[in-house]
């Protein structure tokens, strides 16, 4: 499943009531925007922007680990994690449908030489420990190198157990590889999963935490680790030219989403499983949902004519197929989310 097909908006903003296309589409509220217009800042390659300085100590604090580096999406946080565990040559386990391996145009391979060993995942989304197992590779100048296994959560908006994620990470390591995490939506995890931050953060060596969905940020993610890690991260990131300079504007941001957004996550994790119930009664099609986030599979012939009847009543929804994923956010309150339980419902009677 592509989940960024169709998210190009076809119909204009005037009368746009409720976005489900993705958590990325948030917007800074008036909050977030009074702390980036009022945050110090300096020169963050020579480490001299105080705001990021705060924003990175403060993730690697919640999370429980040494260091962290502020970066400018999760896509660029996965990647200078791989370059900083791995070399020319070394293979990364992965699941076959996760963001790193599927959405994030094959930058470990084509700009670190670094070869994806993609393996099955499970109906929770995790990786089972014979799996891990089955995948590593033996020392042989034949094969890739194992040396990294990288996990997923959420995934598909399913929270997977952190005992699931141990057993698979314990493997690895018995192997002698690190483990790093894609925790794009890593507080919806900790949310769902009812864990502390260091609960779940512990099982990995470094994890990437995007605050551009569910926190509501525009830009940014955090990667957090050991600091021999994390430095090696920092000076890949400027390989990628990924440096940056006054960004406390946006740090702030990120601090800002710690601080206040976190808990409204619950909220939106409440109006997924309603919007899922909805579907459900409708009896139109499969739902699954987790988190914050519904996969609703229409009948093909219901797909063109349902996106554009939700359009018209000021909803809009992906174009993927055949589930269509919608996701809620900080940016879909109980009356959006009204508008449009109200479009799915009144274009199904109408059938």
């Amino acid at each position: 499943m592509n989940h960024y097909a169709g998210m190009t908006r076809t119909s204009g903003k005037a009368n746009l009531v409720c976005d489900l296309r993705s958590d990325t589409l948030t917007a800074p509220d008036e909050g977030m925007r009074a702390a980036m217009a009022a945050a110090e800042v300096g020169d963050d390659v020579y480490g001299e922007d105080p705001t990021v300085n705060r924003l990175e100590a403060e993730m690697a604090s919640r999370l429980g680990k040494e260091a962290g580096i502020f970066v400018s999406s999760g896509t660029q946080s996965n990647l200078v994690a791989m370059m900083a565990h791995c070399g020319r040559g070394d293979e990364i386990i992965v699941g076959n449908g996760y963001h790193i391996y599927c959405d994030e145009a094959g930058g470990p391979a084509v700009l670190a030489g670094i070869s994806p060993c993609p393996v099955a995942t499970g109906a929770d989304g995790g990786i089972s420990p014979e799996t891990v197992a089955g995948a590593i590779k033996d020392d042989d100048p034949h094969y890739a190198r194992s040396r990294l296994l990288c996990l997923e959560n959420t995934t598909d908006g399913k929270a997977v157990p952190i005992e699931k994620m141990q057993a698979a990470a314990q493997v690895a390591r018995e192997h002698g590889l690190s483990v790093h995490l894609d925790g794009a939506r890593f507080f919806n995890a900790v949310t769902a999963l009812g864990c502390d931050a260091k609960d779940l953060a512990r099982v990995f060596d470094t994890v990437s935490v995007c605050l551009s969905k569910g926190l509501g940020t525009p830009i940014g993610s955090v990667l957090v680790g050991d600091a021999a890690t994390i430095a090696k991260a920092r000076r890949h990131r400027k390989i990628l030219g990924g440096g940056m300079r006054q960004v406390g504007v946006l740090a702030a941001a990120g601090l800002h989403a710690l601080e206040h957004n976190i808990a409204g996550l619950a909220e939106d994790h409440a109006r997924a499983a309603h919007l899922a119930s909805t579907l459900q009664d409708l009896d139109a099609g499969d739902v699954e949902t987790g988190t914050n986030m519904v996969f609703f599979s229409p009948a093909p012939e219901h797909h063109a004519a349902l996106r554009s009847h939700m359009a018209e009543a000021g909803v809009l929804i992906g174009g993927q197929s055949p589930a269509i994923r919608m996701v809620l956010h900080r940016d879909v309150d109980d009356t959006a989310l009204d508008r449009a339980v109200s479009a799915f419902s009144s274009y199904y009677q109408n059938q």
